[in-house]
């Protein structure tokens, strides 16, 4: 049996940071607004655990540049500590790294050094072969012509070294193999001013925005309610749910802000009636949701370098473990983190940690020997298998362009709103772009401009 639940002025569906941020924002313009969540929590792809002992962001982790950072002054406002950790979008210097050959042995400084000279020149000549592509080029098309400019068709394995620097480029930016992602899917890859990481989590956030700053009342939030249904026309929105238990529920609004990840609203398991207008549901199929985890390894005792941010394998042997994240400072034990990103994430899908862990020394052992100690924690997150979300984030697929993020965002019958970090075109798959994407759906609920900080004043 259905029963109707509280009618709000307006229903927001996902309690992730996009979600909260639109509903905080409502609220603080005296709208009423239920938030309904299939999930047990509030924070969607935000999710830090405590199993440890210490907080492991399982999803987000970073603020990719404080510089005019909304995220930051949230986070500030909140009171959460942050951590400095700059490692930019895969940059192959900057902080201290180690580079391996495909044998195994460490580059010297000169051997870096030109290794990281070779990236430079042709990332210089990318950004002019990407402005010139045409539709439909995946970054493996623009990549192979910026290596033949910088580098000439002769460079051997030079251009060897940096090919696999640029796959290994777009599977750790977006989780996507290159030849999956389009010939614009890195144009925001760029990070203002220095990265912060929180080493007491990043759901502190989301748990902020909840309760609300300054005496604001918590919001109202409706966990383990999984959205089945939106049908809508010019009076509004009615909105079916089930939860665990079997129940079904019905809500009714004046509009409704949809923010599930576009994974799961391009599955066809939330019912949308009427469907999305044709030019929205052409930049739909635009993304993919990517295949992104993260595998965190925390040891006994360090066997590497210390000061040494990264350490990053070529050749063959790095097909899928190739880079490796020294996060110890951050999470006060010894610790590295690495990413299983397009086709390793595909391929360990189903893993137990155990064989994922043992995946991921052996390449270790082959860089610092057979004597390092073995792990005495992994953890390895499962996002492809989310049903709430289907991948970590979206990437741009062939024949996407950048403006089709936006385009989502459009309001549709006045009444349903779309918002989400594949909505914004600026800096997409990232936490930034979730909280200024529900700002813009609250501004176009409203119908007027409101500051982003009434979030979190």
């Amino acid at each position: 049996m259905e029963h109707l639940s509280k009618t709000a002025d307006v229903l927001v569906i996902g309690a992730g940071v996009s979600g909260l941020t639109t509903a905080r924002l409502l609220a603080s313009a005296g709208r009423s607004v239920v938030v309904l969540e299939a999930r047990e929590r509030i924070g969607g792809r935000v999710w830090t655990d405590r199993s440890s002992g210490h907080a492991t962001d399982l999803g987000a982790s970073w603020i990719h540049g404080i510089n005019d950072s909304p995220v930051f002054e949230a986070c500030a406002a909140f009171g959460m500590p942050m951590t400095e950790f700059t490692v930019g979008g895969y940059q192959p210097d900057g902080r201290p790294m180690a580079h391996f050959a495909p044998d195994g042995r460490r580059l010297t400084d000169e051997e870096s050094a030109a290794y990281v000279a070779d990236i430079h020149a042709v990332d210089a000549a990318l950004a002019g072969v990407v402005a010139a592509s045409a539709p439909g080029e995946s970054y493996r098309d623009v990549t192979e012509r910026a290596l033949a400019l910088a580098l000439g068709a002769d460079a051997g394995e030079r251009a060897q070294r940096v090919r696999e620097y640029l796959e290994h480029r777009s599977e750790e930016q977006y989780g996507a193999w290159i030849e999956e992602l389009a010939a614009h899917g890195l144009d925001d890859d760029a990070v203002g001013g220095d990265e912060v990481v929180f080493p007491e989590g990043y759901d502190a956030l989301p748990r902020g925005l909840a309760a609300g700053a300054g005496g604001a009342p918590a919001l109202d939030v409706r966990l383990n309610t999984r959205v089945t249904a939106v049908h809508w026309d010019a009076s509004g929105v009615r909105v079916q749910a089930s939860m665990p238990d079997g129940a079904r529920l019905a809500f009714a609004a004046r509009a409704c802000v949809l923010t599930v990840p576009v994974g799961v609203l391009a599955s066809g398991e939330l019912e949308l009636e009427p469907g999305l207008p044709p030019a929205h549901a052409r930049a739909l199929a635009g993304f993919t949701m990517n295949a992104f985890e993260k595998v965190f390894l925390t040891f006994p005792e360090a066997f590497w370098d210390r000061d040494v941010y990264a350490l990053r394998q070529q050749g063959p042997h790095g097909a899928w473990w190739h880079s490796w994240y020294n996060v110890s400072r951050v999470h006060g034990e010894p610790s590295l983190l690495t990413f299983a990103a397009g086709p390793a994430a595909r391929a360990i899908r189903g893993w137990e940690p155990a064989a994922v862990a043992e995946s991921v020394m052996t390449q270790l052992r082959r860089l610092y020997g057979q004597g390092i100690p073995e792990p005495t924690r992994v953890d390895v997150t499962a996002w492809q298998d989310d049903p709430f979300s289907r991948g970590s984030y979206a990437f741009m697929a062939l024949g996407a362009v950048p403006e089709d993020h936006d385009a989502l965002a459009e309001p549709i019958g006045g009444v349903l709103h779309l918002a989400g970090e594949a909505t914004w075109t600026e800096d997409p798959a990232t936490v930034t772009a979730a909280l200024r994407s529900g700002h813009r759906a609250a501004c176009n609920v409203l119908g007027r401009e409101i500051p982003i900080e009434a979030a979190w004043r």
